[in-house]
């Protein structure tokens, strides 16, 4: 993320920045609220007087817009903000605009604490090297990029290894190898049971020295999602990009699942943690981002985690888009690590 200019009273004001990468439009999903002020550039169908033109012409225009509905579609790489217009144009009514990567926009809003620790967080989370981990078993291979909210599995390979054993292995270490060199990334990690990972890492080294030289081998027992899960709670990417959110997010919602299972020191869903509150038992608060975007139209949620900080608590905000986040939201998008157990 970056950003442009900064004017703010307090917390009341505008931000005027420029989205970088995918993430920073996740991250923009859950600052922008409803009653914000955003201003974008977009196209709107030109006025014209020739009644005889059937079609209208686009222009591009700048307008503002109070923020009714915002709606992150990872799929299209955008970002749309829907409400009524409020500046840029005379016309009345209402607009969507349309957010991609690159396209500056401005944000005027009363900003809350956690708003604007994500927005500088994401500010330096565009400075960290971009890490893919691939994760191969024999005859298969799944690969994902580590984004600020999880990661995304971006291809998957599957060979058969029915005949020729050597040279079926051989040309899927080849298609596999050709594939990562269409991908940009800074480090590699190869991860997967067993020593195929570092028969595919002797490989690399032959094919390409400099891609070697960034790759870093980790044994998990699975492959896919569950096998980057295995090498997020291993803390081996802390060896490259030093701390890691999503790995102590694997670790504490472990935590979280074994003192339900034992019935001891945890506590989940809104009212049990609200009773945990009032006793100050609470030593981390897991809350997941949708949990959180959906209460604040209900109740004073923030004010709820500042004093739960006020007492010594941590306060952690989950992506539902990855595995610890999801756990947490179907626990009812609250739940907590406890000093001492509550009745």
């Amino acid at each position: 993320m970056q950003i442009l200019e900064e004017n703010l009273k307090g917390n009341e004001g505008e931000i005027k920045l420029i989205p970088e990468n995918l993430e920073d439009l996740w991250h923009l999903r859950f600052i922008i609220e409803r009653g914000d002020v955003v201003y974008s550039v977009t196209k709107r169908a030109s006025h014209s007087d020739d009644k005889l033109r059937g079609d209208k012409e686009l222009i591009t225009v700048r307008i503002g817009v109070e923020v009714e509905k915002v709606e992150f579609h990872k799929f299209a790489n955008r970002l749309r903000i829907s409400g009524k217009i409020v500046a840029g144009i005379e016309e009345a009514g209402f607009h969507t605009l349309n957010i991609v990567v690159g396209r500056e926009l401005s944000i005027r809003k009363s900003w809350k604490e956690e708003q604007l620790k994500r927005l500088k967080k994401a500010v330096e989370s565009s400075k960290r090297p971009e890490v893919l981990i691939l994760t191969v078993e024999e005859g298969e291979a799944v690969a994902g990029a580590l984004r600020e909210w999880g990661v995304e599995e971006i291809f998957e390979k599957r060979h058969s290894y029915a005949k020729d054993y050597g040279g079926a292995r051989k040309e899927f270490f080849e298609e596999l190898f050709e594939t990562l060199k269409s991908i940009k990334f800074r480090y590699l990690v190869i991860a997967g049971p067993g020593f195929i990972k570092n028969d595919f890492y002797d490989f690399l080294r032959q094919k390409d020295a400099e891609i070697a030289k960034r790759s870093l081998l980790v044994d998990t027992s699975s492959i896919g999602r569950r096998g980057f899960i295995e090498v997020l709670k291993r803390r081996v990417i802390d060896k490259i990009v030093g701390e890691i959110r999503l790995a102590e997010e694997a670790e504490l919602v472990e935590r979280l699942l074994e003192g339900i299972a034992k019935n001891e020191k945890v506590s989940y869903g809104l009212e049990d943690v609200k009773r945990a509150k009032e006793y100050g038992a609470i030593e981390i608060l897991l809350i997941s981002d949708d949990f959180l975007l959906e209460e604040r139209e209900k109740w004073d949620i923030d004010g709820f985690m500042e004093e739960v900080e006020r007492t010594g608590g941590k306060v952690l905000i989950l992506s539902s888009e990855f595995e610890p986040g999801e756990i947490v939201s179907k626990l009812g998008g609250i739940c907590a690590i406890l000093r001492f157990k509550v009745e």
